[in-house]
């Protein structure tokens, strides 16, 4: 199977960085199999890291193929719909840094833009989980997949990467 990455950079070698908090999944090292929102968010990451070096950085997507039959042996979590378990396990992931969840690999939906919001809503006490869940239900949500441990990241194998087109640097 075919997954991307969105960067600034080049990831030959993926690592897991506990550096950004309220992470879906936690902290991993974040796939999508849809090249196009890995496309989104290299120009967005690229965004950010351009205004924080004050240079403009390329957004690259980089492309790997994950050995599935490796992930067998290791521990996975697969949120098949925006439930109320996904919606569980994003919110005790995004509030919780402490909190560690125990798989190698989990994947599942994003929670991005409208679907972030509706999180947020719930995090902050405005909306009640199941609440959120029927408004999940309307919203068109894009996938990923985390790579959590060191191990999980042996499934995946860089294949290439390229830039995304010329951006606007406004």
């Amino acid at each position: 199977m075919i997954l991307y990455h969105g960067s600034y950079t080049q990831v030959e070698n993926p690592k897991i960085l506990s550096l950004e908090k309220g992470r879906d999944f936690g902290f991993g090292f974040y796939t999508t199999s849809i090249k196009e929102q890995a496309e989104r968010w290299a120009v967005r990451v690229a965004r950010l890291y351009s205004k924080q070096t004050k240079k403009e950085e390329k957004a690259v997507v980089n492309v790997y193929e994950f050995d599935e039959r490796l992930s067998k042996k290791l521990k996975t979590k697969t949120f098949s719909n925006p439930d109320l378990d996904w919606l569980d396990f994003v919110v005790r992931c995004r509030s919780d840094l402490d909190f560690k969840h125990g798989f190698d690999i989990v994947s599942g939906k994003i929670a991005d833009d409208k679907v972030g919001e509706t999180v947020e809503y719930v995090l902050a006490g405005i909306m009640r989980k199941e609440d959120a869940v029927e408004r999940l239900k309307f919203e068109k949500i894009n996938d990923q997949t985390c790579f959590c441990t060191d191990e999980a990241l042996k499934t995946i194998h860089f294949k290439e990467s390229y830039a995304v087109q010329k951006i606007n640097w406004e």
